[in-house]
Formats: C-alpha cells, sequence, structure tokens
C-alpha cells in the first residue's frame, strides 16, 4: 500500500479506538513511545507488515518469516541505516563547518578557544557561576536551519542544573556570563552531542545555536 494510502487507513482505524479507560489509556501510550523510537527517514518499514509482527509477537504466533530471510533482511536493514546516517553525518558536519566559518566573521561575533562562538545581547552584573555551581536559566535551542528543538521559554519554565551536567559548550560558555546576561550562543557538534546526536531532534553532527538568559545561581558549593 502507498504511504499515504497507508497513512489514511491508519488515520481512519485510529478513529474507531475507544481511549477511555486507564487500560486503553496505557495501551496507546506503549504504542505511542514505540512509534516515536522508530520516527526516523532513517528507517524505512512497512507499516502492515510491522503491525501484523507486532502483533503476531504478543499473540506468541510463530514468526511468518523464517529465521534465515528474517536475520537477512534485518542485516540490510541496518546497513541500510547506517549507511544514511553516515551520509546525514558527512553532510551535517560540512554544513556544520561551513556555517561557523562564515558565523566567526560577523558582526559582535566573539569565539573562545575551544571554538565555542558568541554575541553578547546583554550584559549582566551579577555573579559568574563556577562548574560546580547549580544555575537557573532561560533558552531556546535550535538548528542552523531554524528548526526550534527545545525551548524553556516556551514552556514558561526556567531550566535548574548543575553547570557541570549538560553538554560541553554550555558547561564552558556559563562559566563566563555574568548572572543577568542574554547570550546567544553557537556550539560546535563535537562540544555539543557530537557526531551520535540525540535522536530523534537533534541530528548527528549538528551545530547547535542557543538563546541563553543566566537567571541566576541557585545554589553555590565551595
Amino acid at each position: 500500500m502507498a504511504g499515504a494510502a497507508l497513512a489514511l487507513a491508519c488515520d481512519a482505524a485510529a478513529a474507531d479506538v475507544k481511549l477511555d479507560s486507564q487500560k486503553q489509556k496505557a495501551s496507546y501510550g506503549v504504542g505511542m513511545n514505540v512509534g516515536k523510537s522508530f520516527k526516523s527517514d532513517l528507517i524505512d518499514l512497512d507499516l502492515e507488515a510491522f503491525m501484523t509482527g507486532f502483533k503476531d509477537g504478543l499473540a506468541g504466533k510463530e514468526s511468518a518469516v523464517s529465521a534465515q530471510d528474517m536475520e537477512k533482511a534485518m542485516t540490510e536493514l541496518r546497513a541500510d541505516v547506517t549507511k544514511k546516517a553516515d551520509e546525514r553525518m558527512t553532510t551535517n558536519k560540512k554544513a556544520g563547518e561551513e556555517f561557523l566559518t562564515k558565523n566567526k566573521t560577523a558582526k559582535d561575533v566573539k569565539t573562545l578557544e575551544s571554538g565555542v562562538q558568541y554575541v553578547v545581547e546583554k550584559e549582566g552584573t551579577g555573579p559568574m557561576p563556577k562548574a560546580t555551581d547549580t544555575v537557573k536559566v532561560h533558552y531556546r535551542g535550535t538548528l542552523i536551519d531554524g528548526t526550534e528543538f527545545d525551548s524553556s521559554i516556551k514552556r514558561n519554565e526556567p531550566a535548574v542544573f548543575p553547570v557541570n551536567g549538560v553538554i560541553r559548550g554550555w558547561t564552558e560558555a556559563l562559566q563566563k556570563m555574568k548572572v543577568g546576561s542574554k547570550w546567544k550562543v553557537f556550539i560546535p557538534s563535537d562540544l555539543a552531542y557530537g557526531d551520535q546526536g540525540q535522536a530523534p531532534v537533534i541530528p548527528p553532527a549538528s551545530v547547535l545555536i542557543f538563546d541563553i538568559e543566566l537567571l541566576g545561581i541557585e545554589k553555590e558549593q565551595g
């Protein structure tokens, strides 16, 4: 069945499912989590075959595909996913390097020794946190194409965490900021989530851009 037709069929089926009881809601939650874990354009699955296998597995039925054929198919699937992931990583790494090279020359952009770039949008007057401190911040994170992947601002809930408990680019930048400061920070992939990325929201080898406001130091440690 073609992708569009299959999606319509699944939507129609979903419309008939009741989600009233706790069991139904929990079952839906399990299914939603399984679906999210496989949501990637790196994996090309036939949804009808997937659902059949899922139902057969739950029912304890004998596999409709021989062990030999299944292993061969799974090996090919893994190889295809690896190839696509490697290609994407190479593409993202090149795009990130080009972006940082160009951005480095932009107005008001400063570069730390590690390669982290930043723009001071507002200079605070408070103290600067240490690596062992816990801070409160508001932030918004985007990819270089503008895709937003996280935002405490949108949640209307500041984040609180140890300075040394986040990605290296954040740890370094925060120790240069004074409380009350607002920075735009550009973090190379090797100081963020590296070649692996952070599925499903951050692709491999991604340069990350953060708008960070340092609201305060929640806990100072010696």
